[in-house]
């Protein structure tokens, strides 16, 4: 499974492009940090992200994409900024027809270190553990893209998207739990 993974960010978005076997197994393909400089307008800055996320999609061919869902942080101008490169490469994604998965920070951090509340250092290197790299990758959001594809890749089951790919009995648990969830209706809470 082919996975191209996303740090978002306007004025620094990682990407990172791995491929990942049933047995878990990563291999690095590409990463890249895409830069717009903050003199640029907002839309030429968009503009500039989204045409080099559209090359990588294009070059590298994934099955999936999965991109670090914005959460609430104290500055707005820097949460704008990630939902705005969220939303050009959730956009891209669709007009591709690819699967994709949104991972919190913690979930990301977690699947690649085993500890939720992990450090960028500690992210950093597991990640290149796991890709079997002499240096670990930087800048950091080289690294967060990375370790989000693999977060993904490992989460999904690497075998789900992979043409005669097959899935060990967890990830068919897995995957069945997650196709309910999504199927089943919100629950309403008492008084509303």
């Amino acid at each position: 499974m082919r996975v191209l993974g996303i740090d978002p960010g306007l004025t620094r978005c990682g990407v990172g492009i791995v491929d990942v076997t049933a047995t878990r197994t990563a291999t690095l393909v590409d990463v890249v940090v895409i830069r717009s400089g903050a003199e640029l307008p907002l839309e030429q800055r968009l503009l500039l992200v989204g045409n080099e996320i559209e090359r990588l999609l294009d070059l590298h061919q994934p099955h999936a994409v999965a991109i670090e869902r914005v959460f609430a942080q104290q500055n707005l101008t820097t949460v704008m900024g990630v939902a705005q490169i969220s939303g050009v490469a959730l956009h891209l994604a669709a007009k591709r027809g690819l699967v994709v998965g949104l991972h919190t920070p913690s979930e990301v951090k977690s699947a690649i270190t085993g500890y939720g509340s992990a450090d960028k250092k500690q992210v950093a290197t597991m990640v290149a553990k796991v890709l079997g790299l002499a240096e670990v990758p930087k800048p950091a959001d080289a690294s967060d893209a990375l370790a989000i594809a693999i977060c993904h890749a490992w989460k999904r089951g690497a075998a789900v998207a992979s043409p005669g790919g097959s899935l060990t009995k967890a990830q068919e648990t897995w995957l069945a739990a997650e196709r309910s969830a999504a199927k089943s209706p919100p629950k309403r809470r008492l008084g509303s």
